[in-house]
């Protein structure tokens, strides 16, 4: 096996990221790439673990490592055998950094959905994220250059775009005037009266705009589904956290939201035992999962990060870190499946992906009929589920 391949892990930011590497080594023979996560310590050792496996896949390969990890736990995988070369993950996007010509064009793949990175970095200090330290600061795009990423992905094809970040509902705060999040999605909108799926990634509800919400809410081109970083449900471990929102501010979003737009549905990420978390606070994660009927929930048992003031605090031990995500998980579940019966017989605008699978516009999975074409926008009304999987 020859030619380039470029393996993502972690967030969506680092997908849309991916398939520009992707298609700035598309020249390239035998050149491997990870573009790795650091958000936890186990996307740590997942980076570590595919960095072995595309290393045994291809033994002759170039074997270089960009992302998050790159930068936070440089040396660590410097030392790694398999590695041939680190690549900033600054520079990742840059073809200096690849010894390959600059493109004359946006370079996306064609596909289905895109990933639209609109901003990158951070500047909140969340005292338990190592993620600043590879991002670095907030930077958005304009709304010009968001534009021209948009439209060069629906001319080949995509069906859906996502716009994601690491931070995205900053997006506009470094740029003149400070436009809020809602005027750029406002303007992808307009420009694009055939685009018919919008999604956002993950969004920090403190920071949601009264045009976002009113997208989010009335608009149907604007997919029926937010995901949230709560990460925690109780007052006294966010104020830890250094999260600028309040449980009462989780709730009444999420209340105003289903108010407007009944059938929208809510993730969320949650982190399970964050230090100094009792069982008193943990119920009250467990709780917040039911009262606001989070049917999509993301659940990362902490773990803590070097340079990172959680990483300082008192620690909950691993065992009951373990046993709390679990509940966290299974009170998830048991949300989620009562929604997922509710989505039975009943059609659903579903696009089709390249596995066979789609998803409705309020994310829920769903298997398609054989033959379904990719990219095609089929109705179905699927009958049964199971595994979380509609049919």
């Amino acid at each position: 096996m020859s030619g380039s391949d470029v393996i993502s892990l972690g967030c969506r930011l680092n997908i849309s990221e991916s398939a520009q590497i992707r298609a700035l080594l598309a020249s390239e023979d035998d050149v491997v790439v990870v573009n790795s996560c650091a958000v936890t310590s186990e996307a740590v050792r997942q980076t570590r673990q595919a960095i072995r496996k595309a290393r045994k896949a291809r033994p002759n390969a170039r074997l270089l490592v960009t992302g998050c990890a790159a930068d936070i736990e440089r040396d660590q995988l410097a030392a790694m055998p398999e590695v041939d070369g680190l690549v900033a993950n600054a520079a990742k996007l840059d073809p200096r950094a690849w010894n390959v010509p600059a493109p004359q064009a946006p370079v996306t793949p064609q596909h289905t959905r895109a990933f639209v990175a609109v901003q990158n970095g951070c500047d909140h200090a969340c005292t338990f994220c190592v993620i600043p330290q590879g991002r670095g600061k907030s930077q958005s795009l304009s709304i010009a250059e968001v534009l021209r990423t948009v439209e060069h992905h629906l001319d080949r094809g995509a069906a859906e775009v996502v716009l994601t970040g690491v931070d995205v509902t900053s997006w506009g705060h470094d740029l003149p005037g400070s436009p809020a999040l809602g005027s750029l999605v406002r303007a992808v909108l307009d420009a694009f009266p055939t685009l018919t799926r919008l999604r956002m990634s993950s969004i920090d509800g403190i920071e949601v705009d009264e045009t976002l919400f009113d997208l989010f809410a009335h608009e149907p081109r604007v997919m029926p589904h937010i995901h949230l970083s709560l990460q925690h449900g109780h007052d006294l471990i966010l104020k830890r956290m250094k999260r600028r929102h309040s449980r009462a501010d989780a709730f009444d979003l999420v209340f105003r939201f289903k108010a407007a737009r009944p059938e929208i549905a809510i993730g969320a990420d949650l982190i399970a035992g964050f230090p100094t978390e009792t069982e008193e606070h943990h119920a009250a994660n467990l709780a917040i999962i039911r009262e606001l009927d989070i049917v999509h929930g993301h659940i990362f048992p902490y773990s803590p990060r070097p340079g990172t003031p959680a990483a300082r605090m008192p620690q909950v031990d691993r065992p009951t870190i373990k046993r709390r995500a679990a509940e966290l998980r299974a009170a998830v579940a048991e949300v989620r499946d009562p929604w997922l019966r509710a989505q039975l017989d009943q059609p659903h605008s579903v696009l089709a992906e390249r596995d066979g699978c789609g998803y409705t516009p309020a994310y829920a999975r769903v298997r398609l009929p054989d033959q379904t074409p990719v990219g095609s926008t089929v109705t179905v009304t699927p009958t049964h589920f199971e595994k979380g999987l509609l049919s």
